[in-house]
């Protein structure tokens, strides 16, 4: 069946714009201590976690490094950027911050990212989001 040229780009735009016009702008970024992203976090439950906030509650997902290429080299091949927007400047952000010590008033303090305290992470995650 052919579909004639005009009605397939026409398509193309319309769900174009629908995705444009229903994205939501995120409601809070997530700052990810670089850190927290070498073992002994699980990658897996990295993935889990930033998925889970960049979809469920419009994080956006930054990861805060002062030297972000390594882990640039280490998380691309293994897909740990789909829902990571940047790497910033330790304190060039503001929002909650995921990290190993309590460096910042909205601070979800943890040693590792991993299947047992994936939902503990979120649950702060989503607290800290509503406190201002």
């Amino acid at each position: 069946m052919n579909v004639p040229t005009c009605v397939a780009t026409t398509k193309i735009i319309a769900t174009e714009l629908a995705k444009t016009l229903l994205k939501e702008e995120p409601e809070m970024t997530l700052i990810i201590r670089d850190q927290l992203v070498n073992p002994p976090t699980w990658f897996a439950s990295f993935r889990d976690l930033t998925l889970y906030c960049n979809v469920f509650l419009h994080d956006a997902i930054v990861i805060e490094s002062d030297d972000p290429d390594p882990y640039v080299r280490w998380m691309r091949p293994r897909g740990g950027m789909d829902f990571v927007e940047d790497f910033v400047r330790p304190g060039a952000e503001d929002g909650v911050h995921l990290d190993f010590e309590h460096n910042y008033p909205r601070s979800v303090v943890t040693d590792r990212i991993a299947p047992e305290n994936v939902h503990r992470l979120i649950a702060q995650i989503r607290f800290l989001q509503h406190v201002a």
